[in-house]
């Protein structure tokens, strides 16, 4: 019995549907496993290879996020591509919270989240003017920006009196070793040169280092999402492009061969 090219179109785009589940599947397995192994914790030796491991779907670690910004980074750090009232709208902040805490005084909720620092004092007090962070995690990801913020150590050589591991001879004070304490590297003779090993904790401070550690990925989730505001709406609706194109080229397919059958 000759099958249909409508039943030929039905099996393919079931099949392309199982397959298209199937590498969703796949995918969130693999971002579990990867999570997984994130949280289980590495050591000082490698923070190179620390993973922020955070998610832009996560709403409270958003909000949290802001205000830590907000609170820490933003006297000095622009977001001028972000606005007050899309970061309310985006992480679902009533208005009245948004103004009580979140604007500063005499600012518009329509406004660019904008440092109040002049640049030229900027120059003078560190050297440079700190740099617009609304990109700074699509530039160098979320990873960078982690273990940037927690690998600061104690230098008394440095005018800031701190110094970095991600970002040696940073102009950046420690702005955040209240919370955190104050370290030192501690270094191990591996051949004939000297390697980094450990951190030696020299003060603690207002946090115990799980505290510190979901203060810091809060921050780094917060502005991965200030790089692309709507990477969320993006992913979701990828899939379904993606899942359209491959049942538009299933279509055209049989069609070509619809129209070609009787010409060879």
């Amino acid at each position: 019995m000759r099958t249909s090219p409508w039943e030929k179109v039905a099996r393919g785009a079931a099949g392309l549907l199982l397959l298209s589940a199937l590498m969703i599947v796949s995918r969130s397995a693999l971002a579990a496993e990867s999570a997984g192994s994130e949280s289980g914790g590495s050591t000082d030796s490698d923070w190179s290879h620390w993973h922020a491991g955070n998610d832009v779907k996560n709403i409270a670690s958003l909000q949290r996020g802001a205000r830590n910004f907000l609170n820490y980074c933003a006297g000095c750090h622009s977001l001028k591509y972000e606005r007050y009232s899309r970061m309310a709208q985006d992480l679902e902040i009533p208005p009245d919270l948004e103004q009580k805490y979140f604007l500063p005084p005499g600012t518009h909720d329509t406004s660019y989240i904008t440092s109040a620092m002049p640049a030229g004092d900027a120059e003078t007090w560190f050297g440079k003017a700190p740099p617009d962070l609304s990109l700074m995690a699509r530039e160098r990801g979320p990873d960078y920006l982690y273990q940037f913020l927690k690998t600061f150590y104690v230098d008394p050589k440095r005018q800031t009196g701190a110094n970095n591991m991600r970002l040696p001879s940073t102009a950046m004070p420690d702005v955040i070793s209240a919370l955190e304490g104050l370290k030192k590297p501690v270094y191990k003779t591996v051949g004939t040169e000297q390697a980094f090993d450990h951190f030696e904790q020299l003060a603690p401070g207002e946090m115990n280092a799980e505290e510190f550690d979901g203060f810091v990925r809060d921050t780094v989730n917060f502005l991965d999402y200030v790089g692309e505001p709507a990477q969320v709406q993006r992913r979701a609706m990828g899939v379904w492009v993606v899942l359209f194109l491959l049942v538009f080229t299933w279509l055209a397919w049989l069609l070509k061969r619809e129209y070609w059958k009787d010409v060879h």
